[in-house]
């Protein structure tokens, strides 16, 4: 399980950004608000791996908070 707010998140949540993100390697942006749905802990930097609207992405929990 992964803590960040308090909030415990374990494989399968859903969370959400909790601020604007820019994305590595091109000029696009993950809006504050946005969802990851059924999200997988992994081991590692970027602590989890999900998908948001069909493209898999790797987030730092500091960045989400449980939905």
């Amino acid at each position: 399980e992964s803590e960040a707010f308090g909030l415990a998140k374990k494989d399968g949540d859903t969370v959400v950004l909790i601020k604007d993100l820019k994305l590595r390697g091109g000029s696009g942006v993950l809006k504050g608000g946005t969802k990851a749905k059924n999200i997988r802990l992994v081991e590692g930097d970027h602590d989890i791996d999900c998908r948001i609207d069909g493209v898999a992405m790797a987030l730092k929990s500091c960045f989400v908070k449980k939905a």
